[in-house]
């Protein structure tokens, strides 16, 4: 089938009139901001969906609805809040191909990314159904004769999410199903780029599933509208935000004005996939490229920085150039697509402007191509200085940064020299070695033989540095979205000293 007929296909698929704008209380109706947003195809440049933004009084309506909705919401029983979590998991599974034509059309998604973000919305939507039955009390002991001492968990009431464009779905749904789980209400705002994929379509799948009005709203509308707004009002307990580190500082500090809030932040990451000299070149070559090209290296914990031991350091690199030429480039709608569209022109230039002051830095560039519209080919460079710009940005692109390491020393002097601490990787075939030097990193996260792009839903996500506050998954989302109350019983009568 020719390029055309296939996204004509697909926006038959997608449905594009389905969307208003805005999801408050259950109903759907346009923003009020006057201003009107066109969602575009970052590979075609087609709209796909054209969204009434909102205002701030569209933004305090969805906080006042889900202020509303969420005491009798807490008060529900905990079977009833698994059953609407386990219908969502049968509303995913039934929409499952629009969902993924969503990402790809949408987000720039390959077929190989959207379907592994559809599996893991899917799979948080089974974790948060467990999590209602998973909140527990406390009794403690206290040296008071006769008193009891109690600690119950309960929910922090509206939970405030940001989410980014990158894994717009994923990112949105891990902290709206665990917090509407521990019940909780949600105001979420998606991204600009993705505010079908990261809002919208959840909105229509809960309110599938049969969740309560209020307890779910949805706000599509300008960063500079209402993006303080979302942080400063007075109705969210917490603010769980997913983005840069620049954004999400601004953020922190917005959140203890007024009414202070906590704050969940997973912020920038520039991970380091450390190959050591013991290390299975084949596997790590792999994980790497994978690691690094990956939804076009558009993610939190992509492989930022290659780092080699310079035993082997020329052998790797000879493998890992192969191995990245033979990548496909292209439509991401194809499914050995492996390398699609950036999310759009102002990321695009970014990117195109930090390899072209890498060129004039004299960085040697052993891998390029000519971009077509969004999508740029793979580029490596070899012989990376660590403390040069190409090493120290979060890339967010197909850029591949490879650096030599004297040493096992000092490839952890150069892995750790970063602002962020966000995912890691480290190849040995010393297994006891290379836990060791796992332990020297100053990361949330590290995977040992594996690349450095990994999450699981029971596990904690999340980073150190720069790279945020705050765990995402299992029991961590219970620590996040809940809150202790201490409360005592005095059983008999107490004397006091006056």
């Amino acid at each position: 089938m020719a390029g055309s007929d296939c996204a004509s296909v697909r926006r038959r698929a997608l449905g594009a009139g389905n969307f208003l704008g805005q999801y408050i209380e259950g109903e759907w109706r346009p923003g009020r901001s006057g201003r009107v947003f066109e969602d575009q195809d970052p590979f075609s440049g087609d709209v796909v969906a054209e969204l009434a933004l909102a205002s701030v009084t569209d933004l305090d309506d969805a906080y006042q609805a889900a202020a509303r909705a969420q005491p009798a919401w807490e008060r529900t029983l905990p079977s009833e809040r698994a059953r609407i979590l386990r219908n969502v998991v049968s509303v995913l599974e039934a929409r499952k191909d629009e969902i993924v034509s969503w990402l790809i059309q949408e987000t720039g998604s390959t077929r190989i990314k959207a379907e592994l973000e559809w599996r893991s919305v899917q799979a948080q939507a089974i974790e948060a159904a467990s999590l209602p039955h998973r909140m527990d009390g406390r009794i403690l002991p206290i040296d008071v004769p006769g008193k009891e001492s109690r600690v119950y968990r309960r929910p922090v009431g509206v939970v405030g999410v940001i989410s980014p464009w990158n894994w717009p779905m994923t990112l949105s749904h891990r902290s709206l199903s665990a917090a509407v789980a521990l019940g909780n209400a949600v105001v979420l705002k998606p991204a600009d780029d993705t505010p079908v994929s990261g809002g919208l379509l959840l909105a229509q799948i809960y309110e599938e599933a049969g969740l309560p009005p209020g307890l779910l709203n949805v706000v599509v509308g300008a960063v500079e509208e209402i993006g303080d707004a979302f942080t400063l009002h007075p109705v969210p307990r917490v603010i769980s935000f997913t983005g840069s580190t620049l954004v999400g500082r601004r953020i922190a500090r917005l959140a203890v004005e007024g009414r202070i809030k906590k704050v969940a932040l997973e912020l920038g990451g520039n991970a380091p996939l450390v190959v050591l000299d013991d290390a299975d070149l084949d596997q790590a070559v792999k994980a790497a490229v994978f690691g690094r090209f990956f939804h076009q290296g558009q993610i939190c914990m992509s492989t930022n920085r290659v780092i080699v031991d310079g035993k082997v350091y020329d052998e790797f690199v000879a493998r890992f150039v192969e191995r990245v030429r033979g990548l496909k480039v292209g439509d991401p709608s194809e499914s050995d697509t492996i390398i699609g569209p950036l999310i759009n022109k102002r990321q695009f230039d970014r990117l195109v402007a930090t390899i072209d002051q890498a060129r004039r830095d004299g960085v040697r560039c052993v891998v390029d191509g000519e971009a077509e519209g969004l999508v740029l080919p793979p580029h490596v460079f070899r012989d990376v200085p660590n403390e040069s710009h190409l090493a120290q940005t979060e890339l967010f692109g197909p850029v591949a940064p490879l650096i030599r390491a004297e040493n096992e020393a000092d490839a952890m002097r150069l892995a750790n020299a970063t602002e962020y601490g966000l995912s890691s990787a480290v190849f040995g075939r010393d297994e006891e070695r290379a836990l060791r030097f796992a332990a020297g990193l100053e990361v949330g996260m590290t995977h040992l033989n594996d690349t450095t792009v990994n999450a699981a839903v029971n596990n904690p996500f999340g980073g150190e540095k720069n790279s945020g506050l705050g765990r995402f998954g299992g029991e961590w989302n219970i620590h996040e979205f809940t809150r202790d109350h201490w409360v005592t019983v005095q059983h008999q009568i107490r004397s006091y000293p006056f």
